[in-house]
């Protein structure tokens, strides 16, 4: 199932503003045109207006006669202007007259075969609309010369009729000019507008558990953003108050099992050695493991500003020292391969040498008892640690490093070694990694950041 990919701010606001654009622009324009029909910017006594009526009209019979048919603009031009008339004629002379032409426009009747185009008004110098017009003009009885008065209207549906053609022609390409304007500035604008908000998701990818009292920047975000920005700060307060709570309890219950241990060692050793002893000394041994752990992690978090020069050769080396017997007492052969007499690398020594013991123990303890523990160290800063047991499976190469999480439910430890190790290479700025032994058996791999010889 794939998720769907969210949606683009910044070109959702471009898509929504030039439809904006483009419905504003409509509305302005039809609202001018109308308060120009309203306010007599656009005379209701339009000259033209009988003159369409007519050509929408005029029409052929049967016989090829020109005829006037009754359509609705008609029967409204008929019942508005009473005296109406006209005169309508075609190239081949026949001619169709209605009403009754007054006596001063009696003269261009005669003269229509030598007129084209004209406005007619007995009134000169007057700025009114001309009380005659004479025009040729295409309708469906074919290019017809129509010669009558003026007093027809604006026809509202005639107008209405042309709004499409006057949308694709002039709306729609001023839109279309805006839209693109849109287009380009808008993205310009909305980054300016969110830089402050690409900031603070840049100081989010930044952050990490290991830094305490991290805020997210208010400057430039969004007034609309700001309140997200704020509850995710106070978010990140609470989860560090919790992370010091939950640090100063792990810390505290660590320091008190200490003393207990320590009473706890003394007084199994002055027991009467028997086996029961000795396995209740085994288990007292894990226990004082456990809590020196709890402690190692919580010291962590205070070492990176104390790191110093050291020598991997050096720490594995006595790792081995001090291991060996153990190993040996476990059916284990012990070999040490340095490629170097020196490898350098920064870091903690104290924590080093836990993350290696933690992982010669492992070794011990799930190397099936047999064969050999190698340790290596490489260049540039490398540490392995190999056995010849059964190995980790590919798909818990991940899981072992969680806290508590054990490979064998029966297994005696608390799940606290590899993760620890894990812990102390993430402060190191390195990483552990498990790899097939060879020719069989586990391979543990840590890499430091190296230092020049």
């Amino acid at each position: 199932m794939s998720l769907k990919r969210p949606r683009s701010l910044k070109w959702s606001l471009v898509l929504r503003i030039a439809l904006l654009q483009c419905a504003m622009l409509t509305l302005i324009i039809v609202g001018i045109i109308g308060g120009m029909l309203a306010t007599g910017l656009i005379p209701h006594d339009y000259e033209d207006g009988t003159m369409d009526v007519l050509a929408d009209a005029v029409a052929r019979d049967a016989g090829g006669r020109l005829v006037v048919n009754a359509t609705p603009d008609m029967a409204m031009l008929r019942s508005n202007v009473p005296d109406l008339w006209f005169v309508i004629r075609d190239k081949q002379g026949q001619r169709l007259q209605e009403g009754t032409v007054p006596a001063v426009f009696q003269p261009f009747v005669r003269l229509l075969d030598t007129i084209s185009d004209a406005r007619i008004d007995h009134a000169i110098g007057e700025a009114a609309p001309p009380e005659g017009k004479i025009r040729w003009t295409d309708t469906a009885a074919g290019n017809v010369q129509i010669f009558t008065g003026t007093k027809g209207g604006l026809s509202l549906t005639r107008l209405l009729g042309q709004a499409p053609q006057f949308f694709l022609q002039g709306i729609l390409p001023l839109a279309g000019l805006m839209a693109l304007a849109t287009l380009v500035a808008t993205p310009w604008v909305v980054r300016g507008a969110l830089s402050g908000l690409g900031h603070a998701a840049a100081e989010a990818e930044r952050i990490d558990i290991d830094q305490r009292g991290v805020q997210l920047p208010l400057k430039d975000v969004p007034r609309e953003v700001t309140p997200l920005v704020k509850a995710v700060n106070a978010a990140l307060a609470r989860l560090d108050k919790g992370y010091e709570r939950h640090k100063r309890f792990l810390t505290d219950a660590a320091h008190e099992l200490r003393t207990p241990v320590a009473i706890l060692n003394t007084r199994l050793a002055s027991l009467p050695a028997t086996p029961e002893r000795a396995r209740l000394l085994q288990d007292a041994a894990r226990l004082s493991t456990l809590t020196d752990q709890l402690l190692d992690l919580q010291r962590l978090d205070r070492q990176a500003t104390s790191f110093a020069k050291l020598d991997l050769v050096a720490i594995a080396r006595g790792v081995i020292v001090d291991l060996a017997p153990m190993a040996f007492a476990a059916g284990y052969e012990m070999s040490f391969e340095p490629e170097r007499e020196t490898v350098l690398a920064s870091g903690d020594r104290t924590a080093i040498e836990r993350a290696v013991t933690n992982i010669v123990q492992n070794a011990i303890e799930h190397g099936g008892r047999a064969g050999k523990i190698t340790i290596s160290v490489a260049a540039p800063a490398v540490i392995e640690v190999r056995d010849e047991g059964d190995g980790v499976p590919p798909g818990e190469r991940e899981r072992i490093f969680e806290p508590f999480y054990r490979l064998r439910p029966q297994d005696h430890g608390a799940g606290l070694g590899l993760n620890l190790v894990q812990e102390i290479m993430r402060l190191h700025g390195g990483r552990i990694e498990i790899l097939d032994g060879k020719p069989s058996g586990a391979c543990f791999r840590m890499s430091f950041r190296a230092l020049p010889a």
